[in-house]
């Protein structure tokens, strides 16, 4: 074993094992970049905070963190490892809550979906997959946008019903249907004077969106237009385009939903369409979550047909 320039002792490849309470820490860490606010989200002082950091640096024989002129930035090294500890704890993470669902007494698997998401959908996958002999219940969880991958990944919920594009690492999944997009336009806008637009009629307008998404997530929601008012659901993305502050380019089902005298729906041929799939935890094939996909899989292309 020798050291590194900064004096930390670098141990052969293969030694180093990191505890996943460890990783709690460094995550803290990196999210805050500010020891004080980390140990107090984790409940802890700052000293035994900052000497298991330091001790986890010395292990690895690498500088996680840069602490200078009182602020604290992550080392490239750092920047690897946030990564790597977001998969390692959505896994710990999943791992507790598939396992006590399957040994409850009523044992279960959850199907996440949005609100208002093919819902006609959910209530005949489970109506179909309950009457499988021995099939846990399924738990039908709705959630927000954009939450349903994460919720795979970190075992809140075994099968999940998404709208592209979404972050597909650690997620497998299967396409269901898709869906051309329309405009929703505030009541008297002038594009409501044309039976059909085209993407680049909406070039430079405000287009809402929620926080977090990822370049490619927020590109497919606001171009062509610019990133406008930040909202959390589809009802504030309708209020939002009704009180004139924007306009949206949503899924045809939306408008459908959402029949209004302040917000008119027009066309828009050449835009991406929004595709629907079902998803699940990356290397899980068989068993009861492999026949729950199976299941969502048949009624849609059933219902595809028959609204062909």
């Amino acid at each position: 074993m020798g050291k590194d320039r900064f004096g930390l002792v670098l141990y052969p490849a293969g030694m180093v094992d990191i505890e996943v309470r460890e990783l709690r820490y460094f995550r803290a860490v990196a999210q805050e970049l500010n020891f004080s606010r980390a140990a107090q989200r984790l409940g802890m002082s700052q000293p035994p905070l900052s000497r298991a950091i330091a001790q986890l640096e010395r292990r690895l024989g690498v500088r996680l963190f840069d602490r200078a002129d009182r602020r604290v930035e992550l080392t490239p090294a750092g920047i690897a490892l946030v990564e790597e500890a977001d998969r390692v704890l959505d896994a710990v993470s999943a791992a507790g809550r598939r396992t006590r669902r399957a040994g409850a007494e009523v044992p279960s698997l959850v199907l996440t979906a949005k609100a208002s998401v093919a819902t006609d959908l959910l209530r005949r996958v489970v109506t179909a997959y309950g009457a499988l002999p021995g099939a846990p219940e399924v738990q039908i969880a709705i959630s927000g946008f954009g939450e349903q991958a994460a919720m795979i990944r970190d075992g809140r919920a075994d099968v999940a019903l998404i709208g592209t594009p979404f972050d597909r690492h650690g997620v497998e999944y299967e396409p269901l249907f898709s869906e051309p997009r329309v405009a929703a336009l505030p009541a008297g806008h002038p594009l409501t004077g044309r039976a059909a637009l085209s993407r680049a009629d909406l070039e430079g307008l405000p287009m809402p969106y929620c926080p977090g998404l990822s370049s490619k997530e927020l590109a497919y929601w606001s171009e062509p237009g610019i990133p406008g008012p930040v909202i959390r659901d589809s009802s504030q993305l309708m209020e939002t385009v009704a009180l004139g502050q924007a306009v949206g380019l949503i899924p045809v089902s939306l408008a459908e939903r959402n029949p209004r005298s302040d917000v008119v729906y027009r066309p828009v041929p050449d835009a991406r369409p929004y595709e629907t799939v079902v998803a699940w935890r990356e290397g899980i094939h068989q068993g009861w979550v492999g026949r729950l996909v199976r299941t969502v899989v048949e009624l849609a292309g059933q219902e595809a047909r028959r609204a062909a």
